[in-house]
């Protein structure tokens, strides 16, 4: 579902997988934005970790939704788990636990939201016009 109000677009839907929430995020980058490359690759990675997380950490996607204003975009996951994400030491001789670190360093803003069943959490990163 795609909407639009004064200065923002928005895209509210529930993947089943990171791949589909991707898919879902190029083509509403596409129509809102023409970003450069760099812009749109880390709206994906960011996309797929916070929907990766929800799937595997925090027992599944109950909304995903997109967010385009002036110069940003905002990702919001929201999840049936009340615990928020937190940062894994960085150990190189283990796969994994790099994603969170990965999404605070690329957005410019993160915010987690505990709700009543569940959370939010919410990145900000640039996207220009």
């Amino acid at each position: 579902m795609q909407s639009s109000e004064a200065d923002s677009e928005s895209l509210t839907a529930r993947p089943q997988t990171a791949e589909r929430a991707r898919d879902a995020t190029r083509g509403f980058l596409a129509a809102v934005a023409p970003a450069s490359r760099p812009e749109v690759d880390a709206v994906l990675l960011v996309v797929s970790e916070l929907v990766t997380n929800a799937l595997r950490h925090a027992g599944g996607v109950t909304r995903f939704r997109l967010v385009a204003g002036p110069g940003t975009v905002t990702v919001s996951v929201d999840d049936p788990s009340r615990v928020a994400p937190r940062p894994l030491s960085r150990d190189v001789g283990r796969p994994g636990g790099f994603g969170w670190h990965l999404v605070r360093a690329l957005s410019a803003e993160v915010q987690v939201r505990i709700r009543p069943g569940g959370k939010t959490v919410s990145a900000v990163l640039p996207l220009p016009h």
